[in-house]
């Protein structure tokens, strides 16, 4: 009798911790799959412009370009400068041979047209950016629309993928190379589109 009690007690004791542990819930289901994240690039600031750009490593193509359009000096200077920076995947997406023809010395206008359109003769730090939008001039002429109230931040149709403030200025990476044609196409389009409604 005496061991059949101390075996009903040590049952008891031993039930005891699972009794007082609640029934656990079913697992929630998993949230819904979001959309994917604009890919970010880390940029350190490495001195100016340049220098940022050269020990980051994705702007081997950008860097070729300023080269051959003579703007590499000019982006060494004191500034303040912005610089909205096509990374080397935005160059690999411009239509078949449109680079290489850029990159001929009988087209160095038009690379330099191009890329001073990617050119802001002024800092631009990310508070100036940040819940704004609208029309900035580039070096170009034409205005960049800038849109800092966009998660991601965007200059015309392409992301800010990344940015750091340098001894001379600012640099935005974009992920697209950004056409001046194209940006003037769209601001004519929108007044005409507002026209006929």
């Amino acid at each position: 009798m005496h061991r059949l009690m101390l075996a009903g007690a040590a049952a008891l004791v031993l039930a005891g911790p699972a009794l007082a542990q609640p029934a656990q819930p079913a697992a929630p289901p998993p949230p819904p799959a979001a959309a994917p994240a604009a890919p970010s690039i880390q940029l350190t600031p490495s001195g100016d412009i340049v220098g940022t750009l050269k020990a980051s490593g994705q702007f081997t193509t950008l860097l070729k370009a300023l080269d051959a359009a003579n703007l590499t000096a000019f982006l060494q200077g004191a500034g303040p400068y912005t610089l909205l920076a096509p990374t080397d995947d935005a160059f690999k997406a411009l239509p078949a041979g449109q680079l290489e023809s850029l990159l001929q010395p009988a087209n160095a206008a038009q690379l330099q047209a191009l890329l001073a359109y990617h050119l802001i003769n002024a800092g631009l730090p990310p508070s100036k950016v940040q819940g704004t939008k609208g029309p900035i001039p580039t070096a170009a002429g034409p205005d960049v629309q800038i849109d800092g109230s966009a998660s991601p931040f965007k200059a015309n149709d392409a992301d800010i993928i990344g940015q750091a403030t340098v001894s001379n200025g600012n640099i935005y990476a974009v992920d697209k190379v950004l056409m001046p044609q194209a940006a003037a196409a769209a601001a004519s389009a929108a007044p005409a589109a507002a026209a006929t409604r």
